[in-house]
């Protein structure tokens, strides 16, 4: 019994040992071998019979409440939610694969935000698609971190797309005289415009429509007006299955669905954003069909769901395979 007891605390004193380095180890440092950047951002499902793949352009940090209306509300929503300001909104893109065409509906913020984004070509790569496969992209807008990959360096980075954009946006801000007459916080935007679409209208690669439009068999743009003048949401639809590719009409899920009146400092009508917004809330809402949010944390895919107050947001199960 003796010699018994003394392997067992023989073996606790080995095993002391061994743990000391462990407990005594700053506990944020980080592990051997760790790499500090997620697994390329891409997810799959089937809508019917087409492909779609969200794919992440990356994220960009915002401290809302500096450029949202009601500013003491955005506080105590995301305060509510234990969400940290400022926070890191998603750019998320989706490629619609048809059968007969390949479909990109944004394009992320390429080189114009810096290292936030731009990180949409190589998870494009990831999941299996080059920018040479891509036919025609939509643009649910004109802003940088929607049209910025258009073109990187003055070259168009999708070189057999045919770009789309309803005609409103367009006019404004590739309009010498809108630029004239924009205030000095939109003059970035009209740069970086020219400098993302041009390279397409030079080449004779954009088209754009007049509101609501078949765009495509099974795509069809619905006019969103406010946030710009020509955003457009693009529903999606094979064998019955819907799918609203609806742009910039949320940016932050945790107070814009309760109170669809916050607005953010990048509408160029934030009346008209804010009617846009309450419509197609209402009509997700009342229709159930899935909901691709460009700034909803990745994959942005989810439902609208009417409350007392308001609407909240009910994410899509996470799916392992391509039913």
């Amino acid at each position: 019994m003796a010699t018994t007891k003394h392997k067992v605390a023989g073996l606790l004193a080995a095993l002391m040992v061994a743990i000391a380095p462990m407990a005594s180890a700053d506990p944020v440092a980080a592990p051997a071998g760790w790499v500090a950047q997620q697994a390329p951002g891409y997810y799959r499902f089937r809508l019917g019979d087409f492909k779609v793949t969200v794919l992440s352009d990356g994220t960009a940090s915002r401290d809302l409440p500096t450029i949202m209306s009601k500013p003491a509300e955005v506080r105590k929503a995301f305060g509510a939610s234990h969400q940290a300001l400022p926070v890191e909104l998603s750019i998320n893109c989706y490629l619609i694969d048809t059968g007969a065409h390949r479909i990109l509906v944004d394009t992320g913020a390429g080189e114009l935000f810096g290292t936030a984004g731009g990180q949409l070509v190589a998870n494009m790569r990831a999941a299996g698609y080059q920018p040479e496969d891509i036919d025609t992209v939509l643009l649910t807008h004109i802003h940088g971190d929607h049209s910025g990959r258009l073109s990187i360096g003055g070259q168009r980075v999708f070189p057999n797309a045919v770009v789309h954009v309803d005609q409103r946006d367009s006019n404004y801000w590739l309009s010498p005289a809108a630029e004239a007459r924009a205030p000095a916080n939109r003059k970035t935007t009209f740069r970086q415009s020219h400098q993302t679409v041009d390279p397409y209208v030079d080449a004779g690669k954009l088209q754009a429509f007049d509101g609501a439009t078949e765009l495509l068999p099974g795509v069809r743009s619905l006019p969103l007006p406010g946030h710009t003048p020509g955003l457009s949401g693009y529903l999606v639809e094979s064998r019955g299955e819907r799918l609203l590719l609806w742009g910039d009409i949320v940016h932050a899920a945790e107070v814009q669905f309760r109170d669809p009146t916050v607005s953010v400092e990048y509408d160029v009508a934030p009346a008209e954003a804010i009617a846009s917004r309450r419509k197609i809330l209402r009509d997700a809402a009342r229709q159930g069909y899935l909901v691709g949010s460009a700034h909803i944390s990745f994959p942005g895919l989810g439902h609208v769901k009417a409350e007392r107050v308001g609407y909240s947001w009910v994410p899509a199960p996470y799916s392992v395979s391509l039913k």
